[in-house]
């Protein structure tokens, strides 16, 4: 255990490291560019993700990143325009883009990379608070083009750290798990479209009952639904990630509640969500409960940095997150159910356990 929180440390400080890095790059092209904080926010939500689910990829994977992230973030951030402008429609399109990714698992293992790829944009729109924040902080969201950039800028800063960690760092890249052979599955509708079908159910559901429950709060409901239905590899293991990510909020409740009456604001709020995250990655991988309870807190900081009393916005994340939660579980236990040996064996999960 004592060889694994080590190492889970080291993989924790190089995602920070290309996090920091990456930030620092963004604040500057944004007081360059005179965009909104917006901007920055997505370039550590991308840089976030990617560094994850990205670690092992080879020079070809690298290429086919710095052409499909940027081109996705371009696409995602013109969903958010339609979004705010177009609630339904924009709720349809982006249900449609993070379902086609599980769909085209059927094609094999650079489709699914591909796929994987192509979620990542779509989990940061989430993450990106701007229908979360205050109206006097919102502005007008990133546009397509420079979302573009900062998907290349992104990709760059993970790819520089990880070259130099594997380069001179004390552990290398622990090699990909080879994919099982895949044998032709009987079940009808396939294993990949059964899960496509399940993914866009509950995140369309999420999104109806995130915007009549919790109004402009509704990324809450939808990343959750996203973030349990994801890699599915059957009821229980639903039910559990369900279960682990509204614990996991909990615990970040209580301690966001802590961090909100020491009145932690500005630059030092913007040092503590750091390193709340730093601690959470270094957490995720013994359970995901800690990864949502870091989330949870970094939140709050960041709502907090933007003049919003996070504190009395917990309850309503908390429903949010039970609501988004339910509704992923009732889809993969009730509707075009799949056997756990038919998900593990003939569609890999995409890697895409973020916020």
């Amino acid at each position: 255990m004592t060889a694994k929180l080590i190492r889970n440390a080291y993989e924790a400080a190089l995602t920070m490291t290309a996090v920091l890095l990456c930030w620092a790059a963004a604040l500057r092209l944004e007081g360059a560019a005179g965009l909104h904080t917006d901007s920055v926010v997505l370039a550590v939500a991308l840089t976030l993700t990617l560094a994850r689910s990205g670690r092992t990829a080879d020079t070809r994977e690298r290429l086919t990143a710095l052409v499909l992230l940027p081109a996705v973030a371009a696409v995602c951030a013109l969903v958010g325009h339609l979004i705010a402008a177009h609630y339904a429609v924009g709720a349809a399109v982006f249900t449609a883009g993070i379902s086609l990714p599980i769909w085209i698992r059927r094609h094999g293992p650079v489709a699914t990379r591909a796929g994987t790829l192509m979620t990542l944009p779509f989990v940061a729109l989430l993450v990106v608070p701007g229908p979360a924040l205050p109206s006097e902080a919102q502005g007008a969201l990133v546009s397509w083009a420079w979302s573009a950039l900062i998907g290349v800028l992104a990709c760059g800063c993970v790819w520089l750290v990880q070259a130099l960690a594997d380069r001179h760092g004390p552990w290398p890249a622990e090699p990909a798990t080879a994919p099982a052979p895949r044998r032709p599955s009987r079940l009808r509708p396939r294993p990949s479209t059964r899960m496509a079908v399940q993914m866009a159910v509950a995140v369309a559901a999420a999104f109806a009952l995130g915007r009549l429950l919790f109004d402009h709060h509704w990324p809450w409901a939808v990343l959750t639904a996203f973030v349990v239905g994801s890699g599915n590899r059957g009821r229980t293991d639903v039910l559990r990630k369900g279960v682990e990510r509204f614990a996991g909020a909990c615990a970040g409740t209580l301690l966001a509640t802590g961090v909100a009456a020491l009145g932690i604001t500005g630059h030092t709020a913007v040092a503590v969500m750091f390193a709340v995250l730093a601690v959470a990655l270094w957490l995720r991988p013994l359970n995901y409960a800690y990864w949502a309870a870091g989330m949870t807190t970094a939140l709050s900081l960041l709502l907090g940095y933007f003049g919003q009393d996070a504190s009395s916005l917990l309850p309503n994340r908390l429903a949010a997150i039970a609501v988004g939660a339910a509704l992923s579980v009732a889809v993969a236990w009730w509707l075009l159910p799949v056997p756990k040996r038919l998900t593990t064996i003939a569609a890999r999960p995409v890697p895409t356990r973020t916020p």
